[in-house]
């Protein structure tokens, strides 16, 4: 966010960014335009709103800022007139997607975002583009952001974004609510943008806080409204059961003075158990009825975490049987890298730091905190105090919050007190 921005005000362009940018792309059907004039009614609004303060209406003024600007662009460029005028033909040709029964009555997406989700979700996409899109444009990420989703350089998402953007325009895309055929095809995509916005607010990759609260909350209420309107699909049922399981420990995780606590060191009477009791319910729902879905199995080792009174007596040996099931559905080295920190807490460091030595060559873990940060943890248990410290200094290097630079700081010194210790 711009800097010297109040804190009001940075909270209120958090808040509506995405709403005015699906609005936009809603009325004028061209995302490059939307997200001009987006940015420009913003930058109206950091100099009129400092002096002025935040009007009742800040999401309307925004937009009408924005609105203006987009018909005068339209007014003075000709040829970006006729383009879009061509692509509103095209999305009148193809009709509207008539209301579609999901299953409870519903019909139309209550909530832009959420169409514009469906949209970017497009089968003409690439599948990643369609993601890094959304998450870029419409939930406001930054490149950064996306690119740690990904696990690759913000110089390699960065021109994903924009070949994605370019397909949009190229294939002619149209703007328009996907019909009821269409949903399905489409809803993974989503599902993956919705978790990935939780995840930047569960652990923020950058900044001086830990979690971003606002992001959290932001996934949970768009994974209630697709709960409402899907409520057979078993996958919808997981990812809401999975995030509200692990947004239960939010106020646990920090520290009064914002430092990261562990898991095994959180005060679990601070967990929200209502939330939890939610998200076990959810579990049931998305495990029942057919083959286990990806969310359904992390909603499921999540309810293992929430419901065991301690680390010690979590139940391990059927959180590794779960990361296998995980692993047999979507393989991936964040989903390997858990596995052997189950591992380590089930059959011992020297077991888990095995599994992480055989992940050591994988480039997409190259840059990743935990992964540094869990081979210090086992390498420090098993008494290898030189070699932690080695790792405590790459996960550091690697880390991108204070509070887990802070935390990992500690880890090192008292790596460095052994030594020290030891050479005495």
């Amino acid at each position: 966010m711009t800097a010297g921005v109040g804190p009001s005000i940075e909270a209120v362009f958090r808040e509506e960014r995405g709403r005015l940018l699906a609005a936009l792309v809603s009325r004028f059907g061209d995302l490059d335009l939307a997200e001009e004039v987006a940015s420009e009614a913003i930058e109206a609004a950091l100099v009129h709103w400092p002096a002025g303060g935040v009007p009742p209406n800040p999401g309307g003024w925004l937009m009408t800022t924005a609105r203006r600007k987009a018909v005068d662009r339209l007014r003075r460029d000709r040829a970006y007139a006729a383009r879009l005028a061509i692509l509103q033909v095209e999305a009148e040709r193809a009709g509207p997607a008539g209301p579609a029964d999901h299953g409870d009555g519903g019909g139309e997406l209550p909530d832009e975002r959420l169409q514009l989700f469906f949209t970017c979700a497009h089968p003409a996409l690439p599948a990643e583009d369609r993601v890094a899109l959304t998450l870029r444009c419409l939930a406001g990420l930054t490149t950064q952001e996306v690119a740690r989703a990904f696990l690759l350089p913000p110089a390699t998402m960065a021109k994903r974004i924009v070949r994605a953007k370019k397909k949009i325009r190229e294939a002619r895309i149209p703007f328009r609510v996907p019909g009821a055929d269409e949903l399905p095809g489409r809803l993974p995509g989503v599902l993956q943008v919705i978790y990935s916005i939780f995840t930047e607010g569960y652990a923020a990759s950058t900044g001086p806080d830990l979690q971003r609260l606002d992001l959290a909350e932001e996934a949970v209420r768009l994974a209630r409204i697709l709960r409402r309107l899907l409520p057979r699909e078993r996958e919808v049922a997981g990812l809401l059961g999975l995030m509200l399981l692990v947004h239960a420990r939010h106020a646990a995780r920090v520290g009064a003075d914002g430092e990261l606590v562990l898991l095994g060191d959180q005060d679990r009477g601070r967990w929200d158990r209502a939330m939890i009791e939610e998200g076990q319910a959810l579990v049931v729902a998305a495990l029942r009825g057919g083959p286990p879905g990806l969310y359904g199995v992390q909603a499921a080792i999540a309810a293992l975490h929430d419901e065991a009174a301690d680390v010690a007596t979590t139940d391990w040996p059927q959180i590794v049987a779960l990361y296998d099931v995980l692993l047999a559905l979507a393989p991936s080295p964040v989903i390997a890298l858990n596995r052997a920190v189950a591992v380590a807490m089930r059959d011992g460091p020297e077991a888990g730091l095995a599994l992480l030595d055989e992940l050591a060559r994988e480039p997409r873990l190259h840059g990743y905190q935990p992964y540094a940060t869990a081979r210090a943890d086992l390498l420090h248990r098993l008494g290898r105090h030189r070699a932690a410290a080695d790792a405590y200094r790459q996960a550091i290097d690697w880390a991108g919050t204070e509070p887990e630079r802070a935390h990992l700081r500690r880890r090192l010194e008292e790596c460095e007190t052994c030594l020290r210790e030891a050479d005495d």
